[in-house]
This record gives C-alpha cells, structure tokens and sequence, in this order.
C-alpha cells in the first residue's frame, strides 16, 4: 500500500497519555434532558425527561403547538417515547438553559417527522444554533424514520440559547438533552495525516458526531454507556466480511491511569472487537477495512479504540492501522504503552484535513509484515467526528519532529530533551548572529522590515506554517506592507496590558498602541486556542498589503515572530458602526449621518466587487465590521473570510458555509455556492440594522421579532416600515426617503441571488435616499434600482478618486495624495463585540 507514516508510538503514546485516571462513574453538573411537546414527564431507560410544558423559564417562546403522534408509529425506534410528541415551532423560537459549570457539553436533538392537523413536519427545513455556534442548516428529518444530532461543545457562557430559525416558518423538536461531560473526554492535541504533524486546539473545537462503532457485537443503547451514549455494530460498514471475525472477552478490564476511562468508551467496546482473519491460502499482506460516507468537505476527528482481548501473551498483536491511503501507525504494538499489560483499554486520535477528505472514509486494520506476532489485527471500538461545521473553526497545525522509531519510552523521552536541548542552543547562536548584523542606530519611525522576495524576511524567527514562511505577497514586483518585530509590538501596547485592550474577537483580542513616532494603531494579537487561525492571517494580508481604498481598512503590517500572528492597522477613532446603533453610551446618529455610512460601506464593498480583475466577496460583512474615523467616515473592516470571486467561466464558488449568524445569505446556506450577492444580502441586513438600531438576532423576543431581516421584510410587504424606525429618528426622516431605502433594502434581501441588486446598484440607490432626504431628487426615481447606464459613468468617477491599488495605472501623484488619506485615518476593532 501507498502510504505515509505518522509519528512514532512516542508521539502516539504522548496523545493518548493526558486522560485523567479511571473514575467508577461520572455525575454531570449540568443535565438537562427535556422531553418537548409533552404533557408529562417520561422515563426512558432509567433516565427521567421532563415536560417542556413545565419549563417556562428554558421555552423562550410558549406560544407554540404542542403535537403528537400514536405509539405505534414510533414502536420500532429506541427510546420510542420521546418520539411521541413534539413541540411545533411556527417562527423563530428558543430555549435557554443555565449553565452551572462551563466546559464541554453534549447537545442532543431527537427529531421525528410526523403530520400532526395541519402541519406536515416532513416539510420543515429549519436551522439550529447556539449562540457561538450554528449546529444544523436547512436541516429536513427524512420522512419514516427517527434521527438523533449529537453535538459535543465547549460552552464558555453562563447561558446556553438553543435558537430554532425556519425561513418557512415552520420547525419542530422531540427531544433536547444539554448534559455535562469530563472536560478531559477531548484532549487539546491530535495526529494529523498528510502531512504528518499534531493538530493544536482541539479540546475547544466543537464537534459533531457523524458516526460511533462497537467493533463486533452488540448493539450498546444509552443506558449501557456511561455517559448515555449509542453505540452502533460495524457489520453494515465491513468491505470484505470474509476476512473479519467478531471476537468478545467476559474477563475484566484493567483500566490504567491517563489511558482511556469507562468514560473514553463504556466496558462493552473494549470487551467486544472485530479481528483480522488471513485466508491460509494467501501469500499477501491483507487489510480489514471499513467505508464511511461523509462530507468531503469537512475536518474530522477519528478516535480508534483498543483493547487486547484475544492475546495469550504480550507482543503478539501487532499490526498496521490505516486511513484512506495513510499510515496512521505502522508495526503498532500498543501492548508496549499499555505496561505490557493486556487487555488494557486505549484510545488513538487522529485529525483528517479537508484538503484529504473525500466523500468517503476507508479505516483500514492489517497485517503489519514483520515476522513476529500472532494475530493480525483487532478494532474495537471507532467515532468518527465533524469538527468544522461551524464558522471559522480554524486551529495551527504544527508538524510533528520526530520521525524515527524507538521502542523504549525511557530512552526516546532522554533523547527528545537532548534535541530540545540542542534546538534552544541553536536558536540562541543564531540570534546572537543576527543581532551583531544589525545596524546599531535605528530610525525612529523604521521599525519593521519589508517582505523579501522568496519570503517575509530571512530575519524570521518561524512562522505557524509548516515550512517555517510565508509566501511573500507582491505585486509586479512592488513591495507590499511591513514586518514589525514582536519587541516593537509589545514596547507600543506596554507589553500588551489588558487595560489597552480595545475588542475582543474571534481571532484574539485587540490593543490600542502607539509607536515611538506617536502613531496610534491597532494590534490585533491572533489567540492560540481561537478557532480562527493561519487562513485568515494570510487572507487578511494577501488582500490588504495589495489594496488600498479609502473606504476599506488600511493594514500597516504584521509580525509573525515567536509562533505569533499579529496584523497591525490603523486606529479609528470612533469604533464600529454597531457600538453607534445600539449596546453602548454613544450619541445617536442622525439619519443623514447613517446613510453617509451606508454609501461609504457600499462604496468599499464596489470595490472589492469591482476593482481588480476578479471579484474579492468579503463573506462576513456586519456592521460590527464596518469602522469609523473622527469624521464618521466609513471603513470596511476584517477580511479574514474574505474569498476570491468565481473564474469568467463560472457563476459561483463552492465553498463551506463561513460568516455571522443573521447576516449569511440562505442561498449561501442551502446551496453553499458564494457569489458577490452574498456580500449584497448581508449589506441589506445592515442597512435594517441601521433603520432599527437592534441585533439581527434577539432570542429574549417575541418569537416573529428574533430574526430582524424576516420581521422587518414582513412589515416593509405591509407597507409599514416607519413603524419599526429608531424612536430617536423617526420624526426627522423625510416618507419619500424611508421609501426607498426600505425598497432597497428589500431587494438586497431577495432570497435568490440573482433577484438582488448588484453593489453599485444598491451604492447608486443609497446616493438617491440622500437626495430625497436633503430634498434634492436630481430625477424621477422610477427603475432607479436598474439605472446601470447612469451608475456606470458615477462609478468610474468615484473610482478615479477613491481608489488605488499598485499597478492599476494610477498617477503617482494621485496614488500617493490617496494613499495618504487612507493611511491618516484611525482604527478600531469592535468594542467588546463577538467574533466572526
């Protein structure tokens, strides 16, 4: 077989090791089990579900439809009475529990789809998610059968809200568990394949469980996991029967402190497996192997279980394990991390890439080609998990260091502190070298380097990429941005004190700080265990070191020493656009003010639309990324999601669903196609977010009021919109402008993409609301979202004046005057908003 190795069974040994020792049983702090749409409380396998009829104070939405179905309809399912009833919802709708005892969680969601009256729940396509994470899009139970989602979280609130968002207005549940489980049950670290390397940030990724096998027989049901688990037999999976045997063991298990607990996987996995059986006749190295389908775009997380029950002795099970066409562990004698001690439960860990992932996932056992050894080969238990389901669930992959193999743990742990060792004295003469060839005296204002032309700089002191740099980032041969060094960084944030700290996002938390020429800038310092990572610090460098626009965010530089990832902008005086709207002491602004934002945010996004020679579609545009200077000019800010735009030849790109909840466009959502009317639905949600002055999504409300974009697009079809305006404006804006800034809003917000307005329409019809609030139409108004011809001629003035980007045939003159302007404005980060 083709394949790569993965680390030696140090590294192995090094991942399965941090589990706390064997617990006899585990009582969760939180334990929520809700049985919806019932009556009464329910007993299922000696767990008790209460009556979500009770529970007013976890459903956020009482006036829903309590439904429910006979039993025989449900008989065949496990757990069969939860699937009873349901609770209907017929618009957005939630439940809130509090949360004791933060840490991982699992959330489980029973659904069964029947037709209760009138309500055909087959038909309801809904969405499910947390507050930081979105659980289930456009979800659909599959008609006659029952189904149960099981999402492991990290819960960092005092409040979990279960949000429930149908665009048809119609979604349902049966059954809702939000239990705690041993924060330890997901270490921080795994193995990576292709290539070989550790994946770091793990035990805050939330994960969803696609598939869990007990290796053999028997089925194992909640009642007989010790933290209420389902486990599945592996026949329906095996490629080739004739070369498996189904193996159990009655003895006991000797459980071993920081290896796998009753916790990692209950008795009966590790008592039961699947072992490999050679046909006498054959002369060839076989393998057992196993197909999984899956979402090929997607990362997972693979847990192998082990336990060896069929030796008689030490050191005669050793084997080769696979993944796809991957050596996940070669010549594997787990025995040798047991203390040769059999039958002694272990556990394997093992990241899949998207870039690996196919829609299929083939785990492979076989014989490993050495001459000692008896049995070829066991499994007893797997899970196989989806980790990036979410937005930006992004972590550092570092490569593993060590490539030879050693058997003995005491010698292999003496030479790894012997490298390390050597590797600080290395890194320190190196400094030291540098040091001596740098100039002594410095300009005050020159404190960072420009990249260089097969890299950053060879003054870099490593990078989180795996070849130690990062592809250098020009532009016909220009020079683009700067490389602070991390000790220029920390002198201008006073070694980044936390009483500078200005926002905190999903990549990490921003300081104000000013360099030795007086200069205030932003740092935004990345966060080792964010979900945003390495993609978005090149993204947002690739796009910003080659784009300057006076209505997008300008980046003065980045440091990458020490393993760290820090952009450097510009500071903007005033904050966000969101901190202005709601959430915080500022003034109101007025409606003149708000739609002189509008038109700039809209001038910016043309241009990424429009100004090079394919579209930039920036993917999470909200008003918490639309910055503002001392004057309220308008910025657009953070282009970590940011994506190129499709070739000529094509419509769309295929990409996975990335951006804030609220703002992403459902044909996005469904279809996961992205086009720049992606980036125009989003804009149309701030523009109600500016007529409003609310949260795109408030679960504390009215049910038909949480979702802004729907509630506000039913009331415009009403012809009603001034009923919802900002109270502190309302008086002040003129019928003719209200109208048709509604009706440009309205059609940002049309659920297929190609009914939208472009970004220069949607620009052109902004300008317009301002003539007809300043009371100034220049004509008639009729078709004016269609006026292409006239916006042409506007656009490319605007463009002329606005914009610069190196080799793009700018005067000199003219692109240093506008480089100035954009790079004298301030900026800011949100102020205590959320992440992308």
């Amino acid at each position: 077989m083709a394949a790569q190795e993965l680390p030696s069974v140090l590294s192995i040994f090094l991942t399965i090791s941090i589990l706390y020792a064997c617990n006899a049983s585990f009582t969760p702090t939180d334990n929520y089990l809700i049985n919806c749409g019932s009556s009464g409380n329910t007993t299922v396998g000696g767990r008790v579900f209460l009556a979500d009829t009770s529970l007013s104070s976890t459903l956020q939405t009482p006036q829903t439809i309590l439904a429910n179905t006979t039993a025989s309809s449900v008989s065949s399912f496990d757990s069969s009475r939860l699937y009873q009833t349901a609770r209907i919802f017929t618009g957005a709708s939630s439940y809130s529990f509090q949360i004791q005892k933060q840490g991982r969680h699992f959330i489980r969601l029973y659904f069964f789809p029947f037709v209760y009256q009138s309500y055909d729940l087959t038909a309801a396509r809904f969405s499910v998610s947390t507050q930081d994470v979105a659980l289930l899009t456009n979800f659909q139970a599959k008609s006659n059968s029952s189904a149960i989602k099981e999402y492991s979280v990290n819960i960092t609130r005092d409040t979990l809200i279960l949000s429930f968002v149908s665009s048809t207005n119609l979604s349902f549940v049966n059954a809702i568990e939000v239990v705690s489980v041993p924060d330890d049950l997901i270490a921080d670290s795994a193995q990576t394949v292709n290539p070989t390397g550790q994946y770091l940030g793990l035990a805050v990724q939330p994960l969803e469980t696609v598939y869990r096998i007990n290796m053999g027989t028997p089925k194992v049901l909640p009642e007989d996991d010790t933290l209420w688990r389902t486990w599945i037999p592996d026949q329906s999976f095996i490629v080739d029967k004739s070369l498996t045997n189904h193996v159990n063991s009655t003895g006991k298990l000797n459980y071993m402190a920081g290896l796998a607990t009753k916790e990692t996987a209950p008795d009966i996995v590790y008592s039961t497996a699947t072992e490999l059986v050679v046909p006498n006749t054959s002369t060839a190295l076989v393998n057992m192997t196993w197909q999984f389908n899956v979402d090929a775009s997607s990362s997972y997380l693979i847990r192998f279980h082990f336990c060896d029950i069929v030796s008689k002795a030490v050191g005669q099970l050793i084997f080769n394990v696979y993944i796809n066409t991957w050596t996940v562990a070669r010549d594997f004698d787990f025995n040798s991390l047991t203390i040769n001690s059999l039958a002694t439960p272990i556990y394997l860990d093992v990241v899949l890439l998207p870039e690996d992932a196919t829609n299929k996932i083939n785990i492979g056992v076989g014989m490993s080609g050495l001459d000692r050894g008896v049995n070829d080969g066991i499994l007893n238990g797997l899970e196989i998990m989806k980790m990036n389901f979410s937005s930006g669930s992004v972590v550092t992959i570092e490569p593993a260091s060590s490539k030879k193999e050693k058997k003995n743990f005491g010698v292999m742990v003496g030479l790894a502190i012997g490298a390390a060792a050597v590797l600080i004295i290395v890194i320190f003469v190196v400094f030291v070298l540098i040091r001596r060839r740098k100039p002594e005296k410095k300009e005050d204002s020159k404190t960072w380097m420009p990249f260089s032309i097969n890299g950053l700089t060879n003054h870099s002191t490593g990078t989180r990429t795996s070849n130690g740099t990062i592809n250098s980032l020009r532009q016909n041969g220009e020079l683009l941005g700067y490389r602070f060094s991390f000790t220029v960084l920390q002198e201008a944030t006073n070694n980044f004190d936390e009483n500078l700290v200005i926002g905190l996002g999903g990549f990490g938390k921003v300081y104000k700080g000013v360099l030795k020429d007086e200069t205030r800038v932003a740092v935004k310092r990345g966060n080792p265990r964010s979900q945003q990572g390495l993609n978005e610090f090149r993204t947002e460098i690739e796009l910003l070191s080659q784009l300057r626009h006076r209505h997008l965010v300008s980046l003065i530089g980045y440091c990458d020493e020490r393993s760290e990832m820090i952009l450097v902008y510009e500071y903007m005086e005033k904050g966000t656009l969101k901190s202005h709207l709601y959430g915080s002491d500022y003034p109101a602004l007025s409606w003149k003010q708000r739609l002189e934002i509008c038109i700039g945010a809209a001038r910016g996004l043309h241009y990424l639309h429009t100004g090079s020679a394919k579209a930039i579609i920036h993917r999470d545009v909200k008003s918490a990324n639309i910055l503002l200077d001392e004057n309220l000019m308008a910025k657009v800010a953070d282009f970590g999601l940011s994506k190129t735009g499709p070739e000529l030849d094509q419509t769309h790109v295929s990409t996975a669903v990335k951006g804030s909840f609220g703002y992403l466009d459902p044909e996005y959502f469904r279809r996961q196609q992205l086009t720049e009317k992606s980036d125009v639905y989003s804009f149309g949600v701030v523009l109600l977010e500016v007529l409003c002055a609310r949260p795109v999504i408030d679960p504390t409300l009215p049910r038909d009021k949480v979702n802004l974009a729907e509630w506000a697009m039913n009331i415009q079809k009403r012809g009603e919109l001034h009923l919802i305006v900002d109270h502190r404006i309302s008086d002040t804006i003129r019928p003719d402008s209200l109208r048709k800034f509604g009706e440009t809003a309205e059609k940002c917000l049309a659920d297929c993409g190609v009914e939208r307005p472009t970004i220069g329409d949607v620009l052109w019809n902004l300008e317009y609301v301002l003539q007809l609030q300043e009371g100034e139409p220049q004509s008639s108004e009729v078709n004016s979202i269609n006026r292409i011809a006239e916006l042409s001629s506007q656009v490319q003035n605007i463009e002329a004046l606005d914009s610069v980007v190196t080799g793009q045939g700018a005067s000199t003159s003219n692109a240093n005057s506008l480089t100035e302007i954009s790079m004298s404005r301030v900026f800011s980060q949100l102020i205590k908003a959320e992440g992308r």
